[in-house]
């Protein structure tokens, strides 16, 4: 029993963090959209290098 509710809860973490990461997606891709648009190339490079690790994390959680 003990074993079933920690996996509950560990699913339902899981499902919180892969909704905060989406969110931190849209706001990241908005940021490299403003980046591009100002030909920032330092703000390039830090928007995708963010992306990259969300992508990680949501290949890690499967979300992808």
């Amino acid at each position: 029993m003990k074993q079933l509710m920690n996996t509950v809860k560990k699913k339902n973490g899981d499902r919180e963090r892969t909704a905060v990461l989406r969110l931190e997606m849209d706001y990241e891709l908005a940021t490299l959209f403003d980046a591009m648009s100002e030909k920032n190339e330092d703000l390039q490079k830090q928007s995708k290098l963010k992306l990259e690790k969300i992508r990680q994390e949501l290949l890690r959680l499967k979300a992808l």
